[in-house]
């Protein structure tokens, strides 16, 4: 106790003891933390109350995986399709860029095209990042493409260190540090991927893994940033829970006492226990910079953070957009569907088709007269997406009225009233259904139909 330092933090304006200098553990048998994952039960998340400080850094941003995590479970994007979306995370980012890079793959000629022609355009933000096999062959290829940083996958926990790897830690961490070394020898900045770190030992491996990471920065002067990968969706934002499922405790022990800054670490979270957007704003709140996203959540497996979702908690967090443009998600999930034909999930939050659809016959009542009661902001402004309000039996004349001038987006001198013949006939329609025994409320597809067939009959177009 008498030989450790007595530090000032500058974050927090305190002094502190320094902290416990942590050693590699090389244990002979993994240590897979049966206890809490017992593999025919379902995981357990136990508790030792040992709580951590929030330690929101001052600047944070987003880093996108939407070609790279994203593409692992889909069929390629074009080159078009992926420069397309690049030009459209640019503009989301907005002038500060906080959108700040995009990975992508090198292997085929393909995603070397999608690339070079990604760098054409001359951006700033995203930033153009790879994600490579640890191998000198692709390290060089990173710096001949002109490329500053690239991914590099460094497995953490002992289901791969022992099982995929057949290595002990000690031979793991010096073949690791040793492909860190190599691309260092490149000038290319490494961001180590530590794999499943959710089923990690923390302090007898990440830990003393980052702190020889962080002498290799020093040593090089280039940055070796950490990427902590939820992998398996194991992490819990819960206080007091324990290591390694704690999401504030991880992030606590990399920065306090693996020595990594906050502006060099990020993470990166899967969707299997859906909690990965509640556990990627923990590590915001916790000391991350950077929350490493994926488009409409689409990755492997259940997926990854939604980009979209942690656009909206960076604007709660930091009480503004930052000069996001928060329109072009709309524009995003316009193009995902038309031009890549995936179906965004219609419930899916804010660009599912039925995002804010109100249903419900009395919510309907309350939102026709004042949008704020049930919809979550303006999204007409925000996502330029008005709200809606499905018909029904309660909806009445002034219901399909505005699900005409709303679906429609009809300009004022265009929209349609109460009192108009089409919002009639469409009225009688419904009535005749409801009469005849139903009890759902109508499609937009039937109900466009109708608005179809009975400006036909009156000879209009309301367009």
């Amino acid at each position: 106790m008498e030989n450790r330092k007595v530090i000032y933090n500058e974050h927090t304006n305190l002094l502190e003891l320094e902290e416990h200098f942590y050693h590699l553990v090389d244990v002979e048998e993994p240590n897979v933390f049966r206890n809490l994952f017992p593999y025919d039960e379902v995981p357990k998340i136990a508790f030792n109350n040992r709580i951590v400080p929030h330690n929101m850094p001052e600047e944070i941003w987003i880093t996108d995986t939407t070609f790279r995590d994203g593409q692992q479970s889909r069929a390629p994007y074009l080159p078009e399709q992926i420069v397309t979306m690049y030009d459209y995370f640019h503009k989301l980012g907005g002038p500060k860029g906080i959108i700040r890079a995009s990975e992508f793959f090198l292997y085929s000629k393909k995603d070397r095209d999608a690339v070079y022609k990604c760098m054409e355009r001359g951006y700033e933000f995203p930033q153009i990042t790879s994600w490579i096999r640890a191998s000198k062959k692709d390290f060089e290829l990173v710096k001949d493409l002109g490329l500053k940083e690239t991914g590099i996958l460094v497995s953490c926990s002992d289901y791969h260190i022992f099982y995929k790897l057949k290595m002990t830690r000690k031979e793991c961490m010096e073949h690791y540090l040793n492909v860190v070394r190599e691309c260092l020898e490149t000038g290319v900045s490494p961001r180590c991927h530590l794999e499943d770190i959710t089923r990690s030992d923390i302090y007898g491996f990440v830990i003393p893994f980052c702190l020889e990471l962080m002498k290799l920065q020093e040593e090089y002067k280039i940055p070796v940033k950490i990427r902590a990968c939820d992998t398996m969706g194991y992490g819990v934002n819960f206080p007091g829970a324990v290591i390694p499922r704690s999401v504030q405790g991880i992030i606590y022990g990399l920065i306090t006492h693996g020595n990594v800054p906050s502006a060099n670490l990020e993470w990166h979270g899967h969707n299997d226990f859906y909690k990965a957007v509640a556990n990627s704003t923990t590590a915001w709140l916790y000391g991350a910079a950077g929350i490493n996203c994926s488009l409409f959540g689409i990755g492997e497996r259940t997926g990854n953070t939604p980009l979209e979702a942690m656009v909206f908690e960076y604007a709660q967090l930091k009480g503004t957009l930052d000069g996001m443009d928060t329109t072009v998600i709309t524009e995003l999930a316009e193009y995902y569907e038309k031009e890549i034909g995936y179906k965004v999930p219609s419930r899916t939050p804010f660009v599912g088709k039925s995002f804010n659809v109100t249903r419900a016959g009395i919510h309907a009542d309350g939102l026709l007269k004042n949008e704020e009661i049930y919809n979550i902001f303006d999204t007409e402004k925000l996502l330029n997406r008005p709200v809606l309000v499905a018909v029904s039996n309660t909806s009445g004349l002034a219901g399909i009225a505005h699900w005409i001038n709303s679906y429609f987006r009809l300009p004022e001198g265009k929209k349609v009233d109460k009192n108009s013949q089409l919002v009639h006939m469409v009225k009688e329609w419904v009535d005749e259904e409801y009469e005849g025994g139903r009890v759902t409320v109508l499609t937009d597809e039937e109900l466009l139909e109708v608005i179809d067939n009975s400006c036909k009959k009156l000879g209009i177009s309301i367009l």
